[in-house]
Order: C-alpha cells, then structure tokens, then sequence
C-alpha cells in the first residue's frame, strides 16, 4: 500500500459542523493527484500530464466549496494553497471570527464544541445544527437550546459601541463559558 506517499499538504479547516483535516497528495512525476476529506478519499487523478491546476470538492455536512490550488513556483516546485467559499484560507479565517463565535466546554466528561453564526443565527454542537428558541428580553435577544440535558442561552447584547457591534455570550447551567479561539 503506497498510500500518502505524496502527500505535499495538510489543513486543519474550522466550520460550524467541525475541524475538517485536508489532505492533498501529489505525485509530480505520475501526475497523480488525490484529496482526502477526514481520511476519506474524495479526488484521485491519475496519471495528469498537466502538472498544475485547482481541483475542487466540498468539506463537512454543509458541503462547503473548497478548492486545492497547484501552481509551479519555478523548476519543479509546486505551491498548493487551499480556497474556502472562494477566499484564501488566511481571508476565510479572518471572516470567520468576524461572522461567528466558537465556545468550547466539558458537561459530564463528554466535550463539546458550540459555534454560533452571527448572520443566520444557526447553532452548532459537535456537527449537528440544533433546535433553537429565540426570544426577546429587555436588553437584547436570547436563543434558548439543551445539550446533553444543559439548558443553554445564548445571549445577544449590543455593546453600546458602534465597532464592537453586539457581544454574544454562551451560558450553560447559568455559567458564563469563555470563549474559545480557534
């Protein structure tokens, strides 16, 4: 089994429903070129007589678009950079923290991971998009949902300032989680 013995690149991508591994092997001199999502083998080419190019999959359970650039970089060097939603991975990453908060807690031993997206509101526990219940409160809005029987709020307040926008908090079993930073 000569598997991963090209393998040029690795990426650790953070969605709502996850940290995806990507894996990108490339055989320069059988042209070969195979993309593994999580272990699982998404592309294989073989035998490519053109040695650069982009191939294009998807990531995780909303099949995010992604793309695996090749290109030479002199003699016979290759630079792969990876594209999520169209945007660089440094570009996504940056939009990400801007457009979503992550909170990271343990409840009985078991670990969670909890990502809000600011602009549909969404949540997500562990890759699994959960059932919410918004309401209003008097100094700003709360989406109310359960894991692993923990009453969870999540608690939109504006912060008063303009840049800054509006702080989201996560509150499980009436603590305050920090949150994480991915």
């Amino acid at each position: 089994l000569e598997k991963m013995t090209d393998l040029v690149a690795v990426w650790e991508v953070a969605l709502s429903d996850g940290v995806h591994k990507i894996e990108f092997e490339h055989g320069t001199t059988s042209g070969k070129r195979v993309v593994y999502v999580d272990g699982k083998e998404e592309i294989r080419r073989e035998w490519m007589f053109k040695l650069v190019g982009k191939e294009t999959f998807t990531v995780g359970a909303t099949k995010t678009k992604a793309a695996i650039n090749i290109d030479a970089v002199g003699g016979f060097a290759y630079e792969y950079t990876l594209e999520i939603n169209g945007k660089n991975l440094k570009q996504y990453i940056e939009n990400r923290l801007k457009t979503t908060n992550t909170w990271i807690l343990s409840l009985g031993g078991t670990d969670y991971r909890i990502v809000l997206e600011k602009d549909t509101m969404d949540v997500w526990c562990n890759g699994q998009k959960m059932e919410t219940a918004g309401e209003f409160v008097e100094d700003g809005t709360e989406t109310h949902f359960t894991v692993a029987d923990h009453s969870c709020c999540i608690k939109a307040v504006s912060s008063g300032k303009r840049k800054e926008g509006i702080i989201h908090t996560l509150i499980v079993d009436n603590r305050e989680i920090p949150e994480a930073v991915e």
